[in-house]
């Protein structure tokens, strides 16, 4: 449980650093300015994301094994754009959450949030390690 949720602080962090470097990704908090909104605003796209990318991207992965093979893995580009815009899709009713304006946007921003993602996991990988051991 609790590398889930350190899983999910990773993302939100990669999420908020990725709407400061991708100009067509946004997250409008509700409600606008509390610090504690955007925080949580930020962890429930988070979480949302994590739930989508589980259960959809596992299907779509097993799905579209073929296509990886062929395209050497690029497609999975565009198939972490898709999901990403399927989570701006299901915030979308809500006054707030994730915005993107398109779909390579999308793309780049599933790009640099998997980026972020990465050196994330490599700076807390000793402590990660640390803690199974004990």
């Amino acid at each position: 449980m609790a590398r889930f949720l350190l899983s999910v602080v990773i993302n939100a962090v990669a999420i908020w650093l990725t709407t400061f470097i991708v100009t067509g990704v946004h997250v409008t908090p509700y409600p606008p300015g509390d610090t504690l909104a955007v925080v949580l605003t930020y962890l429930l796209i988070a979480v949302l994301f994590a739930i989508v990318n589980t259960v959809v991207g596992t299907f779509i992965r097993i799905v579209a094994f073929p296509l990886y093979l062929l395209t050497l893995g690029l497609i999975s580009f565009f198939v972490n754009g898709l999901l990403l815009l399927l989570v701006a899709w299901i915030m979308s009713p809500l006054d707030f959450g994730l915005r993107i304006d398109g779909f390579w946007w999308a793309v780049l921003g599933a790009l640099v949030i998997s980026i972020l993602n990465g050196i994330f996991s490599l700076l807390l990988r000793p402590q990660l390690k640390e803690r199974r051991r004990r």
